[in-house]
């Protein structure tokens, strides 16, 4: 539970998709706040360095590969805070794919991967996360999801789609909780200077990255934002915020 030095210390919190860009920097933001971190990505050896990066400064961390997709990864990681940090106060449900293209593309595979990462990937990690928050009496959901969410350009139909489902869920949950036990924020992020468009299509990834190298947020604005919803008293919720840069149609 937050102290009295600064409400983020002392909360174990877990970072999905915490490898690169915004998961990255809110795991090494909150860890530099005295948060216990728990960095959870496929690529075991980027979150390995990060976390050592983190502990070498006076942090507190761990890295634990796992796939958001699998469930057992997901019961595996909770456990793995537990039994480090002795609790989880706060899950950060950031990992996810944009595989953009037009409908009539028919990428039927991509489609697959959003639905399994950006919703089942969310799912997964509620279920295994939920019992604990209930158990302890409290805790926190975080979720990344986007402005292409609040608008659907072209190629972005399905990927829009997905986030707008992690936000019904996210609704769902926080009508499920109003006795004060779980809060749920959802972060929406403009054009951030991420990895997310390398998995793109060529023709959508060189829109993309453009936009990325042109106008696009530092992640650390995105972490920030994180940390502000983290920080608030117990009885507050943020319920939703949206960052994106003031040029960004």
């Amino acid at each position: 539970m937050p102290t009295a030095i600064d409400p983020i210390t002392g909360q174990t919190v877990i970072v999905t998709g915490a490898s690169s860009g915004i998961g990255q920097e809110t795991a090494t933001m909150l860890a530099g706040r005295g948060a216990p971190v728990v960095l959870a990505a496929r690529r075991h050896e980027r979150i390995d360095s990060i976390a050592a990066e983190i502990r070498a400064g006076g942090g507190r961390a761990i890295a634990v590969p796992a796939d958001v997709t699998d469930f057992g990864d997901m019961q595996r990681l909770v456990q793995r805070a537990m039994d480090e940090f002795g609790g989880l106060d706060v899950l950060v449900s950031n990992a996810g794919v944009a595989r953009l293209g037009r409908l009539d593309q028919l990428n039927m595979d991509d489609w697959s991967a959003m639905i399994d990462v950006n919703l089942r990937g969310l799912l997964n990690s509620l279920a295994a996360a939920l019992p604990v928050f209930r158990r302890q009496g409290h805790g926190h959901v975080v979720t990344t999801v986007s402005t292409a969410g609040l608008t659907t350009p072209p190629t972005m139909a399905v990927y829009a789609a997905t986030k707008n489902a992690a936000r019904t869920i996210m609704e769902g949950l926080r009508t499920e909780s109003t006795d004060g036990v779980i809060r749920t924020t959802e972060i929406s992020p403009g054009f951030v200077r991420t990895e997310l468009a390398d998995g793109m299509d060529p023709s959508a990834r060189e829109r993309i990255q453009a936009g990325m190298r042109d106008f696009g947020l530092d992640p650390v604005a995105v972490a920030r934002a994180i940390c502000f919803a983290i920080e608030q008293p117990a009885d507050v919720e943020i319920g939703s915020l949206t960052v994106r840069p003031t040029v960004q149609s």
